[in-house]
């Protein structure tokens, strides 16, 4: 009897562990914040005090180098209690300038910050790249440890990329291929590519990378400097940030990178680069915490908006999630994607609020990326009135496959083990949203051991060549979501899905074959309010799918 007593007690004992585990899980789940209660960033502030660069020496003829004098006044206003230094109209050539607290960098209208050209002026150091140690040439503008600082103004920051770049003959017309090769630099032997420098076109050649190695130090990479391209602005750790007004432009990577910064405010900022610029992204945000973006317009070369927190191990280790972030009133025009979630995001992203932004030409509109080994949890993303027009691939898009392979179709493969390198999409909330013209207007691809959980998607409306493609996907709920996609297949393609409603689903009255269900492993695909007709050819099950799992109230 006491034996059993004692199994009783300890039954009791590890439920009720359980249950305040799970309470716990749940209530990590579950993000502090909605659409009546946004995060709130806070702004620095400064001294009205102000250091004309022109009275530290500096010269707007755009043919001396500034370096020593823009520095010069950075530092004395930050020694002196902070304020503002003042860029005024002309063009002011300079190296790298390196923010310090306290301090707000103010362009003029007419202002044009100008980097040099010159290689050598930037010094390799230790940064990141993709989330990882890299070897980088030092940023344009950067700044570590710093508190209350600032870049604003109406004037331009130009990167002077296209020097640092090579490019792709079939990126350019044959009148800009023939210019730059008459601006210097070398040319592969096939004619195709356009290097800047010797060590460029090494390092291509020899498929050298960016990361720092175990063993290695910067001196590794001296040989292949030139190819190891500088983000624009890159600030570090910092608190109390603001971008405001200025045009970013012509950056030799990342236009704007910050990372692990606290309190960051990016306003009414045009974020410029060429649609051919590789890693051209116009904002990365990074292990960031507490953000606001709004009025900011992007027209770059690969990615608009991106939220990111690491990659892979180093992601893990370091453990900052780029959380609470507004994101609200933006135009991304060219570019990978508009707004954007990973691929490194191995510390986590949440609590996420992005509405009343438009885009219109980019790749692909929502992007939501993810693989094997990143491990990390994105979850509390929250979405509404967000307009696209003339996306080139999908409208919005979840992906844990980005730059691998799914398997093939009847391809069996073993399906790993969940570990903390197994990346998980969930909690995602998305309304109210409009797009003419897309290929495709939702993709949903999770993974067999990692399905994507828990999507709400309602008040929709895509007008795309192909409609909906569910895969390795629970808990899916699309209400009023109206797909009008131009071709024959599947108006909404579904293969091992669960949980799947579909709520007030419209779709083109020319439609032809509505569903298709594809696999064994679907589960509980429902749809409600909807006029799904009897007649052949409407709905398809194949491979072993259950015509049992389409239940139509």
């Amino acid at each position: 009897m006491k034996k059993n007593n004692l199994i009783f007690f300890v039954l009791i004992a590890m439920v009720s562990v359980y249950a305040v585990q799970l309470k716990a899980q749940t209530t990590n789940e579950r993000s502090p914040y909605n659409w009546n209660n946004l995060p709130k960033i806070a702004e620095p502030k400064f001294r009205r005090d102000t250091f004309n660069i022109e009275k530290f020496g500096a010269v707007a003829d755009g043919l001396t180098l500034n370096t020593v004098s823009i520095n010069r006044a950075i530092a004395t206003c930050s020694s002196k209690g902070g304020g503002v230094v003042l860029v005024p109209g002309g063009i002011w050539l300079t190296g790298p300038v390196e923010m310090k607290s306290n301090v707000n960098l103010h362009l003029e209208r007419d202002a044009i910050l100008l980097f040099t050209s010159d290689f050598d002026q930037y010094p390799l150091v230790e940064g990141t790249y993709e989330g990882r140690r890299s070897a980088r040439n030092q940023s344009p503008i950067f700044g570590n440890d710093l508190q209350n600082i600032a870049i604003t103004g109406r004037g331009v920051v130009d990167g002077n990329g296209d020097v640092w770049r090579m490019v792709g003959k079939d990126k350019l017309t044959e009148r800009e291929w023939k210019a730059k090769k008459a601006s210097g630099g070398l040319v592969s032997a096939d004619d195709r590519i356009w290097f800047p420098s010797a060590k460029t076109k090494l390092a291509h050649e020899q498929r050298r990378g960016t990361a720092i190695l175990p063993g290695q130090t910067l001196k590794d990479f001296e040989d292949i400097k030139d190819f190891l391209r500088p983000n624009l602005v890159v600030f570090n750790n910092c608190k109390k940030v603001l971008l405001e007004g200025v045009t970013f432009q012509n950056s030799p990577a990342w236009c704007l990178h910050p990372v692990m910064c606290e309190d960051l405010t990016v306003r009414n900022v045009f974020a410029k680069n060429p649609d051919y610029a590789q890693n051209g992204d116009g904002l990365d945000v990074e292990s960031c915490r507490n953000v606001l973006i709004e009025g900011c317009t992007f027209d770059v070369g690969d990615d608009g908006i991106c939220i990111k927190s690491g990659k892979d191990e180093e992601g893990r280790k370091r453990g900052k999630p780029t959380e609470n972030v507004i994101v609200r009133n933006n135009i991304v025009y060219k570019g990978h994607g508009g707004f954007v979630v990973g691929s490194e995001m191995s510390g986590g992203a949440r609590n996420i609020f992005v509405y009343d932004c438009s885009f219109m030409g980019t790749n692909i509109g929502l992007r939501f990326k993810t693989a094997r080994g990143r491990g990390g949890v994105v979850e509390n993303i929250f979405v509404k009135n967000i307009r696209m027009k003339d996306i080139v691939e999908d409208a919005i898009l979840w992906d844990m496959y980005y730059f691998t392979k799914p398997p093939a179709a009847g391809e069996k493969t073993e399906v790993p083990e969940v570990t903390e390198a197994t990346p998980r999409f969930r909690n995602f909330q998305l309304s109210d949203i409009v797009c003419n013209g897309a290929k495709r207007g939702i993709f949903i691809r999770g993974l067999p051991e990692m399905k994507v959980m828990g999507i709400e998607l309602s008040n929709i409306v895509l007008k795309t060549d192909k409609g909906a493609e569910i895969i390795e996907a629970s808990e899916i709920s699309m209400k009023n979501v109206t797909l009008i996609s131009k071709n024959a297949g599947p108006v909404v393609y579904v293969e091992s899905g669960s949980n799947i409603t579909l709520n007030g689903f419209k779709y083109a009255s020319d439609a032809g074959l509505l569903f298709s269900i594809n696999g064994e492993k679907n589960k509980n695909i429902r749809v409600v309010n909807a006029r799904i007709p009897n007649s052949a050819g409407k709905v398809a099950f194949s491979n072993g799918a259950n015509p049992a799992v389409l239940i139509t109230d």
